[in-house]
């Protein structure tokens, strides 16, 4: 067991604050650095913290969550918990301790190797913490002790574990129980609690039913499920049982790895892993929320935008600007030629961050030069012919006569209800719209964009699943031979208990398995076939195919989708995709393809902790040691076959407990299927790779990945890499290593910092975002549309499809709240109130973007959250935010004002009368566009920073 702090030592290393109490904030940021806290701009990992100004961030290694104290003079006036994703306050406290980071160790370092006296180093035994009528269970002490060696042995001479033998001793003056399957006749008493397991019972459904009204007929039957909606799953499959008319049924919602049977006592205890037989894996309820994916603006100096008006150019900062006696804030845009246009922080609405989606950097726009408009005219006229296709292809496929699969049946539910974890709210949509679709006599195409590990190929199963219930068989196309063969495993394993027969085909299958599972499919004897390319071959012919699954069509040659197209003309068809979609391309699409967007990560999945390093053979064995020490396995991506052997010896050297493994692209297939399955199975510890284990690979029980020569791969590959850890709830770790003295590129050293930085639950958009592969909108939208995104950009794109599918489909425009408001209010975020420019950037687009009142105080109240007490300028962009709403209520497309009105420029007549009407403030139609609000008889230089122009005009327009 692993020592831990004494009391004094805890005592001396922790910090108590409490609400009321009066402290220097400057003396508690100076303590948490002091302690080993490292400052940061947004509090997202342990061992973090964030000050801004009365406000500050601590997120402490023994809270759940993080905590924000908020001080009022040296007061403290609050303190709340917050979640990471949203920096939103989550729960109220009196008070909280903070302990120092990394106490446990003689260095700070949780992971170290030094070697001290535990006595000098504040160390001691867990028991110092235990109340003396405490009652310690020892589980089969023989393994335990032989568990506890292999453990020391491992970690070498740590002060951090104590010896099984010390162990005991510290728990002699405790009452002590030993549980062991067979008495070993020591000890005080001896109580046979005569139990068995309940493996008896782990059946068929039908079997295991018979088995409890036989062998446990007068037995009381408790299901325990790990919430009340899985205990409810396993009640209405046993519902029929003669246990349950009796009423010695009972449901029981815990935790628990397996059931048992009190043989005397005369009671059976089930759990999902008798009736499903599935490991007790079950998430709980903790979810880290993934970073919503909404729009591009995330801008750093020397970025390309794309100004809605002028075209591309170079944004070159954030800018105070004085104008009339007011300071502005405004975002200052370079063009052709060294021009540069400054945006008032407002109207951050004409600027959009340009992605290309080419490795070609364009152009700079000439102001005033006529090729913008050209381009724009171009892009909008080739999204026109495409929504006109799009939708003749949806109406087409409308038109024609589809498979309508069969409602969900019993061992549909039973199957469902066998997913060992919790299902996010995203892939319950999914699911729901999936069986909805497969129901319908229309041929399905659907969508399923999400990033790595956020449960596509469960939406999958159950598609597939529902088709061989129904009567037809599935197709699932996977891009590699070694993503086939995880797939394949895993759809055995998913429907193990099933009478489903699922064959592979691919390079690693011999050619007289090949022609025996393609006989099976011309018969109808498999049910289920997962395969590369080798399946769209001509050879290859279904019996009844209902659905084809197809995972990264992206990443499939043009012969082989031309191959589909002729395989499933009028059978349903999932695309899975690992780069989510923003919602600009999702609502661009809506109505022409139907889409499901995976943007919640499972529950207890945390992000990825991802660091920058130079090779270290301390750092190497350190991180290993921790990820064998909990049982963990590790990948080691290094691309280079030929070396291998040579790096496979060296990490033997650095880390002789762990055995190690070689896999790569040019083993002969069963020796690379066999490497592969040997490491599913966890019979090594790791698995050194080439990337052949880029895509799709699940293995829950891998938390650690090196990636060796990290400055050789794009930004996808690195992402992509990085998901095949952190599968699970542990904490996992991606080293992204770079040779010892090795001088980086410009471009390699941007490309580490935005993987490293990028690695919040939900990057994979981002991230392909930053390396211009829009992966995801090349898949929708085809090459041929490339030239124009690269011309306009992504995101200007997005806006004019949508606006031609809307025109083709006779809808009327979107409605938004676009009004040009220039009146001399001094109204922006300072950099006291917000000093990261990226949350500032981000708060002013979210602002310029509200469309609702209830967005509003939904922002507002975030600020006040995020940032504490509003600052004036801040309550007037709010203030100018609601003008801009009720302008657009009143169809006013622009406020301006001259030294004697406030100007109106309003689009409909009608609307203009009726405002002149019920306005108590004097307004003047002056022509067809435009209306007058005298400012004489108001003081408008009452404020420096405007607030009179802002309230006269919200006088005026306040009214619904």
């Amino acid at each position: 067991m692993q020592r831990v702090p004494t009391p004094e030592k805890l005592e001396a290393s922790t910090r108590e604050l409490r609400v009321g109490q009066e402290v220097d904030p400057e003396s508690i940021r100076r303590w948490l650095a002091e302690a080993g806290f490292a400052a940061t701009t947004a509090v997202q990992l342990p061992g973090e913290f964030a000050t801004r100004g009365g406000l500050l961030d601590i997120y402490s290694t023994d809270q759940p969550e993080p905590i924000r104290v908020e001080w009022f003079g040296d007061e403290i006036e609050s303190i709340r918990r917050f979640d990471p994703g949203s920096q939103r306050s989550i729960e109220s406290l009196d008070a909280v301790e903070i302990a120092a980071v990394g106490m446990d160790s003689p260095d700070g370092d949780p992971d170290t190797e030094a070697s001290l006296d535990p006595v000098s180093s504040g160390l001691g035994p867990i028991t110092d913490y235990l109340p003396d009528d405490t009652l310690v269970v020892v589980v089969d002490p023989a393994e335990t002790e032989k568990s506890a060696g292999e453990l020391i042995r491992r970690s070498g001479e740590s002060t951090n574990l104590m010896p099984f033998d010390d162990l005991m001793e510290s728990f002699s003056r405790f009452r002590m129980v030993t549980a062991t399957g067979l008495a070993e006749g020591s000890g005080d008493q001896i109580i046979d609690l005569k139990t068995s397991t309940a493996d008896a019972f782990a059946m068929s459904l039908d079997e295991t039913k018979s088995r409890i009204d036989s062998v446990a007929s007068e037995h009381e039957v408790l299901l325990v499920g790990d919430t009340p909606a899985d205990g409810e799953r396993l009640t209405e499959l046993l519902r029929e049982t003669k246990a349950a008319r009796q009423g010695r049924l009972h449901l029981v919602v815990a935790e628990l790895s397996g059931g048992f049977r009190l043989v005397d006592a005369e009671v059976l205890v089930l759990t999902g892993a008798e009736l499903f037989h599935r490991s007790p894996v079950r998430r709980g309820k903790t979810r880290a929320k993934g970073k919503p994916i909404g729009n591009l603006m995330q801008l750093d100096l020397g970025d390309l935008v794309v100004h809605l008006s002028h075209g591309i150019g170079m944004y070159r900062g954030l800018k105070h600007i004085e104008k009339n006696g007011q300071h502005l804030e405004h975002l200052t845009i370079e063009f052709d030629g060294g021009t540069k246009i400054y945006v008032p922080a407002s109207r951050i609405g004409l600027v959009q961050r340009y992605v290309g989606g080419t490795k070609t950097r364009p152009r700079l726009a000439k102001i005033g030069g006529q090729a913008w408009a050209r381009q724009r005219k171009a892009a909008e006229s080739a999204v026109t012919d495409m929504a006109v296709e799009l939708l003749e292809m949806q109406a087409e496929r409308t038109a024609r006569r589809g498979i309508t699969f069969d409602s969900d049946n019993a061992w549909q539910q039973q199957f469902d209800a066998s997913f060992p974890y919790v299902e996010t709210p995203d892939q319950v949509r999914a699911i729901e719209a999936i069986k909805v679709d497969m129901e319908m006599a229309k041929p399905m195409d659907r969508l399923i964009c999400g990033d790595v590990g956020f449960g596509k190929t469960e939406v999958a199963m159950r598609a597939a699943f529902k088709a061989v219930t129904s009567g037809f068989q599935v197709a699932v196309l996977v891009p590699t031979t070694v993503l086939a063969e995880q797939h394949f495993h895993n759809f055995k394993t998913r429907m193990a208990e099933f009478p489903v027969e699922i064959a592979k085909l691919s390079r690693f299958c011999s050619p007289a398995e090949q022609r025996e599972t393609i006989k099976g499919l011309r018969r109808g004897k498999v049910d289920i076939v997962v395969g590369t390319h080798r399946l769209a071959s001509n050879d290859v012919d279904f019996n009844n195919l209902g659905l084809v699954v197809v995972d990264e069509e992206q990443r499939f040659g043009v012969a082989v989708k031309e191959r589909l197209k002729t395989l499933h003309s009028n059978v349903d068809v999932v695309t899975l995709s690992a780069t989510p979609i923003p919602r600009t391309l999702h609502m661009a699409l809506v109505g022409v393809r139907d889409i499901s967007n995976l943007e919640t990560p499972p529950a207890e999945r945390r992000a990825v902790e991802t660091n920058v390093v130079r090779w270290d053979e301390k750092l190497i064995r350190r991180a290993m040691i921790r990820e064998l020490n909990r049982g963990g396995q590790i990948f080691f991506v290094h691309n280079r076959i030929g070396d291998m052997h040579s790096l496979t010896d060296k990490l033997k050297q650095i880390v002789p407990e762990a055995q190690v493994r070689i896999g790569h692209g040019q083993m002969d297939q069963g020796e690379l299927e066999q490497v592969m399955v040997d490491f599913i199975e966890h019979r090594f510890d790791v698995l050194l790779a080439t990337t052949i284990v880029e895509s799709g690979l699940d293995i829950p029980n891998a938390n650690t990945i090196f990636i060796d020569d990290a400055d050789r791969y794009g930004l996808s590959d690195l992402h992509q890499l990085r998901g095949r850890v952190g599968r699970y709830k542990h904490q996992a770790h991606c080293y992204l290593m770079v040779a010892q003295h090795k001088h980086l590129s410009p471009e390699a050293s941007k490309r580490l910092r935005a993987i490293e930085e990028f690695s919040q639950m939900g990057a994979g958009f981002a991230i392909s975002m930053r390396d211009l592969e829009i992966r995801g909108a090349g898949n929708l939208l085809g090459s041929q549309q490339s030239g124009h995104i690269a011309a306009i950009g992504y995101e200007m794109y997005c806006q004019l499809l949508e606006d031609a599918v809307r025109q083709v489909q006779n809808l009327p425009p979107q409605l938004s709240a676009d009004v040009d408001i220039d009146l001399p209010v001094e109204a922006y975020l300072a950099d006291s109130y917000v000093p990261n420019l990226r949350h500032k950037i981000d708060l002013y687009r979210r602002i310029a973007k509200l469309n609702e009142a209830s967005e509003i105080k939904e922002i507002r109240e975030e600020l006040r959250d995020r940032f504490g007490p509003l600052p004036d300028a801040a309550k007037r962009m709010l203030e100018l935010a609601e003008l801009r709403l009720d302008s657009a209520a009143w169809q006013i497309a622009s406020i301006t004002s001259d030294a004697r009105f406030i100007v109106l420029h309003y689009t409909n007549r009608r609307q203009m009368e009726r405002l002149v009407r019920q306005s108590s403030i004097p307004i003047r139609v002056v022509d067809k566009t435009r209306a007058y609000i005298p400012t004489k008889g108001y003081d408008m230089q009452v404020d420096a920073a405007g607030t009179s122009w802002l309230q006269l005009a919200r006088a005026a327009l306040h009214f619904r």
